[in-house]
């Protein structure tokens, strides 16, 4: 499967981390939080758009592109936030992405890979994100422990779920900010009707929901509303001729 073999690369990248020294511990500013961000949006729709330069279900995405030209294309085009991949193998992405990213925008950056190690938190933290994801299906018990050192290196962590169990495991987690993915990460397979199961099940006690994968029309936008607080919009965005532009629409559906 996929995901099988994303992370064993990802095992192979902490090992290199690992081998190349000490990170050196470092507490993120906290000058941007994706919470207030969501919450205060003064858009129709709170969108984190997605800088990314590939995916195993839809190839090269806007390969030539910068990754500030994007930045500033979608913060022109009212994202909430931005969100980054740095998962080099099968998305195209690399910390390198995220710095530059964050040199130039002025909107919460969170950090999307396959978190499976401490030190790749600590990494994130020295890179100068202000959030990061957290697959509760990748991290299983460790879920909880992996929120609480986010935290404490001043990282809001965005927990991502598809399953009931998963929706179980973030809740007692504490997680504050839950991430429904309707992408099925073994098979690819997208079903909007995710967001629509697994939201009653996370939502309440001040926690924002976010919906993940597969927005593409304002149609899914308002469809999936009423189910959560955000969007995480990628492929569409980066498949388009005009990501701003794209965004704008979804923005304001």
């Amino acid at each position: 499967m996929i995901l099988d073999e994303i992370l064993a690369r990802t095992r192979e990248r902490v090992a290199g981390l690992e081998a190349t020294g000490h990170i050196p511990d470092h507490r993120a500013s906290g000058r941007f939080s994706l919470t207030k961000a969501i919450r205060t949006s003064e858009r129709r729709n709170a969108v984190i758009a997605e800088v990314k330069y590939a995916s195993p279900s839809r190839g090269h995405l806007h390969c030539g592109v910068p990754p500030e030209a994007l930045a500033r294309a979608l913060v022109a085009g009212g994202c909430a936030g931005l969100s980054v991949l740095t998962e080099p193998f099968f998305f195209g992405g690399s910390t390198g992405n995220l710095g530059r990213v964050r040199e130039v925008a002025p909107v919460p950056v969170l950090r999307k890979d396959f978190i499976v190690d401490e030190l790749q938190l600590r990494e994130t933290a020295a890179l100068g994100a202000d959030a990061v994801l957290l697959i509760a299906g990748v991290l299983g018990r460790d879920l909880g422990r992996f929120v609480d050192l986010s935290l404490s290196l001043g990282l809001e962590p965005l927990v991502e779920v598809r399953t009931r169990e998963e929706a179980g495991l973030a809740c007692a987690a504490g997680a504050s900010l839950i991430g429904i993915n309707n992408r099925n990460l073994s098979t690819m397979a997208i079903d909007l009707h995710t967001t629509q199961r697994l939201a009653p099940l996370v939502t309440g006690e001040g926690r924002i929901v976010v919906s993940e994968s597969g927005v593409v029309w304002p149609c899914d936008v308002r469809a999936l509303r009423p189910y959560c607080d955000a969007f995480l919009v990628g492929s569409a965005l980066m498949s388009s001729a005009n990501p701003g532009k794209r965004l704008e629409r979804l923005v304001c559906a």
